[in-house]
């Protein structure tokens, strides 16, 4: 392992100390218990980097290490913001860094799969239905299934199983896809036999996510459709097609749930009711504006007036108290993790390992930009996560997983 990958879990391991620090002082409980449970994440840290430099040494080393840091900042911020769940993220992190190792030592197995497509699109809809038999309604989004103490979100691995899908699907059809056979006017289509898979597909899982109400898994589908087909094919056809549907079905949600209408209300008009319905967005708002650009300083702010701070509105805590230098530090972090899954794709030879890598990367991208578009009051606020850290389980275990697979794909043809 290379002295730049030992620094670069320097800073990590700081970060975590040094939050503990400071909380433990302010609380005025600091003991030696209180870096028990950072100790423990910390060396797992350096065991599963030492590890996967040792196992997959021309492996891309800095997707793990760009990670590190979101999950220490993870870690941090919510033992500043729901301290009584600082253990169980602990336990989150570990568990998706263990299955990252799993992930990538079974990597070859598991992208086998890419040979069965319709096995794993028929998998994403399996699981979308389980919620539809199993499904709990929460906030309004009927997309947790709860079993005993956990509560799991199908939609974070069903996203896989679509981004795996249409990496095999698009590259064995991509040339069919991009032959018009025939048309109307401007408008150009492939023989329907070879469409009709990817519009059911996607169509079926649009439909189901509108049913459930889990606009923002909608929306996080919709963009990974449209993206992974226009690469693969480069035609404009299918971006409009898609852009239609999507109207037609956001509209339709619109007319037809309340909790649709609340939110663009709250989107729209959020002052006609800064103490109700859009609290939340309100409080938000004045957090970003009174961190400033240098920020209240760690444990100096008021996050905790923002309901749920610690899922949705994470970004806006560590807006108040890093202000503008940290916010733009880790919009930085989750640029470079993009950049450097796409430098993964362009390597790989392989069709399918091309836009496999592709699609996790612009995933991963597109998932940020959903929950911070929404959290400023760019767009509607979704329900979805900020990746590797916002507090939840089903959240860090699949992007953990995304990551083995870009981890494992980033040596797959050197």
């Amino acid at each position: 392992m290379s002295k730049s990958y030992y620094f670069t879990l320097i800073f990590p391991v700081l970060l975590l100390f040094l939050g503990a620090s400071i909380i433990g002082i302010k609380q005025q409980n600091l003991t030696p218990e209180t870096f028990v449970p950072v100790a423990v994440l910390s060396v797992l840290f350096i065991i599963v980097q030492l590890v996967s430099s040792k196992f997959k040494s021309k492996a891309d080393q800095y997707l793990l290490s760009i990670v590190i840091f979101l999950s220490s900042l993870s870690a941090v911020m919510i033992l500043r913001l729901k301290p009584d769940l600082f253990t169980h993220q602990l336990m989150w992190i570990g568990i998706g860094l263990v299955i990252f190792a799993a992930v990538v030592f079974f990597a070859d197995r598991l992208l086998d799969l890419l040979d069965y497509p319709y096995v794993l699109g028929i998998g994403a809809l399996v699981i979308i239905c389980s919620v539809l038999l199993l499904g709990t309604d929460i906030n309004g989004n009927r997309n947790w299934i709860i079993l005993g103490p956990v509560q799991v979100q199908p939609s974070e691995f069903a996203k896989l199983f679509i981004i795996a899908f249409l990496s095999s699907f698009l590259s064995e059809n991509k040339n069919v896809l991009t032959l018009p056979s025939r048309g109307w006017k401007f408008l150009h289509f492939p023989p329907f036999r070879f469409l009709a898979p990817l519009l059911l597909i996607w169509s079926a899982a649009m439909l189901m996510f509108v049913s459930l109400r889990d606009l923002g898994s909608a929306l996080l589908f919709f963009g990974i459709v449209i993206i992974m087909t226009y690469v693969a094919t480069g035609k404009k056809i299918y971006v409009f097609l898609a852009l239609f549907f999507f109207s037609v079905s956001s509209y339709i949600s619109y007319l037809f749930f309340e909790h649709v209408r609340t939110r663009v209300a709250i989107w729209l008009h959020p002052w006609d009711d800064p103490m109700g319905s859009a609290y939340q967005i309100v409080q938000s708002l004045f957090a970003f504006s009174y961190g400033g650009i240098f920020g209240t300083g760690f444990s100096f702010g008021f996050p905790l007036l923002i309901p749920e701070v610690h899922t949705d509105f994470i970004f806006a805590a560590i807006g108040e108290e890093f202000g503008l230098i940290g916010v733009s530090l880790l919009l930085l972090a989750y640029l470079l993790l993009f950049v450097r899954g796409i430098k993964t794709a362009f390597f790989c030879t392989n069709e399918k390992y091309k836009l496999l890598a592709f699609g996790l990367s612009v995933t991963m991208l597109l998932q940020t930009f959903i929950i911070l578009a929404g959290v400023t009051k760019l767009l509607p606020l979704t329900g979805i996560t900020l990746p590797f850290i916002s507090y939840g389980g089903s959240s860090m275990v699949s992007s953990f997983i995304s990551l083995g697979l870009l981890f494992a794909l980033s040596t797959k043809e050197k």
